[in-house]
């Protein structure tokens, strides 16, 4: 087959036309209205507050009311919460062997002065008074295991020199007492001190923190610093093992020069708040989204309230922050207890909702024509993500004793409405990151109209214009070209004919007035 010249008619002939052409007699009109932002159609839902424990839920409105913030930010942080003070302490058993760990990863991304951190610190707050709390429980315990494990080591060391200097018949026992007391010493151990929440830790402290405190640790920060130090500010390169494992549960073993560190069951919590900038330079770290690092968080990006706050409001109430706080100690404490998991069953009628949430979910992952096939790596954990949401929901509910009920089918709808916010929210995040060719193509297409100023173009010259890594074909143009008419930027038309003869000219494209104007 001899190849074409890009400007053959024949190799835009097989494509769809972008709209009906106007006639030979036609002339395009001159009124365009103003076009959609690419992204304008994504609806962000506001966060739904009222699906949780009212315990929880007035805490967020009243955190979100005072600092006048969105409560996207205090709802998402208080999951994380949640997430921090069972994880690792409780797993939620879906169905046959599926079995969900409770702790989660969020992410919330707003503009700078949105007063994060006033918000982390209100929500946190308890946590750290409950790590304060295991600390000094624990304390009498680490000092009588350390006068235990040095007392030991000294008895084995005063065996080992006696049997050394021994003489006969005695040596040989002395030397059985000295190795025996020298055992001894080696299985004592002292326990760590408790630690609940880490900072922008490295992978390296993040994982012998882990090992440390049995599997468990929560990374939270009104910063967005842990990413950098996951790509590899450090090391020169990134290192998401302990994350990607720490998420999902699975077996993680490190083997070091100075030590191994061995967690059957690691569950890692991490709860952020960053800037929206931080989430695009996400989206272009090589492995982030190969790997599936991407695809573990629950995102917002909710709409920034700066400019529209108010000056006087009204505090959180006394009450309300006196009962969130004694709730968020109480499940702490209690459930720090527990070494094998605290097990979290659904009911049949929970269960069932969730199977009908899936099956909503499934033909939606399609690559073609599905409405999350291009963040099917996301989409494809969101059932898991619900089940972990339903299970923290019902142990805000009944607290530590959650275990001796089962979720119901109301805890699981609140779950799966939590779920379609944040599904909302992903495909917004996921939009910013680029992750839709389509989407950026489009972007690029854009930019070059910008570029050249153009106002009647041929596809010829907007597809010569473009890298070939982005867009390699004629055929992976269209789409782009299609999305972007869709959104007012372009009109097609059917150039006339310059004679009688020959094939008909392609068609060309007439950008946005606003596109020369540098406008959006």
């Amino acid at each position: 087959m001899t190849p074409q010249p890009v400007d053959s008619p024949d190799l835009w002939a097989g494509l769809p036309a972008l709209e009906d052409p106007p006639g030979e007699d036609d002339t395009a009109p001159d009124v365009w209205e103003d076009p959609i932002p690419l992204t304008g159609r994504r609806e962000r839902p506001s966060f739904p507050a009222h699906v949780l424990p009212a315990w929880l839920g007035e805490f967020v409105a009243a955190v979100a009311e005072e600092t006048q913030t969105p409560v996207d930010l205090a709802g998402s942080v208080a999951l994380a919460v949640l997430a921090t003070a069972a994880g690792g302490r409780s797993v939620v058993h879906v169905r046959g062997n599926w079995r969900e760990p409770t702790n989660l990863y969020t992410v919330v991304a707003l503009p700078p002065a949105n007063r994060k951190s006033a918000v982390f610190a209100l929500l946190t707050n308890p946590l750290y008074e409950a790590e304060k709390q295991l600390k000094a429980a624990m304390q009498p315990v680490i000092v009588e295991a350390e006068l235990t494990a040095r007392l030991a080591k000294e008895a084995a060391d005063k065996a080992a020199a006696k049997a050394a200097s021994a003489d006969g018949d005695k040596r040989q026992e002395m030397v059985a007492t000295a190795v025996g007391l020298a055992q001894t010493a080696g299985t004592l151990t002292v326990p760590a001190e408790p630690v609940l929440l880490a900072d922008d830790s490295t992978p390296e402290t993040v994982t012998s923190l882990m090992a440390e405190q049995g599997g468990r640790l929560s990374v939270m920060s009104a910063e967005g610093g842990i990413f950098d130090i996951i790509a590899g500010r450090y090391s020169g390169a990134p290192n998401m093992e302990v994350f990607l494992k720490g998420h999902a549960g699975d077996r993680l073993r490190v083997n070091r020069q100075t030590r191994r560190e061995y967690i059957d069951a690691p569950a890692l919590t991490i709860g952020l708040a960053v800037q929206p900038d931080v989430l695009r330079d996400i989206g272009k770290v090589k492995g982030f989204e190969g790997r599936g690092l991407l695809a573990r968080f629950l995102y917002a990006l909710p709409v920034s309230t700066v400019g529209e706050r108010e000056i006087i409001t009204d505090p959180v109430p006394e009450q309300t922050v006196a009962t969130y706080t004694a709730r968020v100690i109480d499940l702490t404490l209690s459930l720090a207890e527990w070494t094998d998991p605290a097990l979290i069953q659904l009911s049949p009628e929970a269960d069932a909702a969730l199977i009908a949430y899936q099956k909503r979910i499934e033909p939606q992952l399609k690559a073609r024509g599905g409405k999350l096939g291009h963040i099917s790596n996301w989409a494809g954990k969101l059932a898991g993500a619900t089940a972990r949401m339903a299970a923290l929901l019902h142990l805000a509910e009944h607290g530590s004793n959650g275990y001796a009920h089962p979720v119901t089918a109301a805890t699981m709808n609140a779950a799966i409405e939590l779920g379609e916010y944040y599904t909302a929210h992903a495909l917004a995040v996921f939009d910013v990151m680029g992750a839709d060719p389509v989407l950026s193509r489009a972007r690029s297409v854009l930019e070059a109209l910008r570029d050249n100023g153009w106002e009647d173009v041929s596809r010829r010259d907007v597809f010569t214009v473009l890298s070939r890594s982005e867009v390699p074909t004629v055929t992976d143009l269209e789409p782009a070209l299609a999305l972007l008419e869709d959104h007012g930027y372009l009109r097609s038309y059917q150039p006339e004919r310059t004679g009688k003869r020959g094939r008909p000219p392609a068609p060309r494209l007439l950008a946005h007035p606003t596109l020369r104007q540098g406008g959006r």
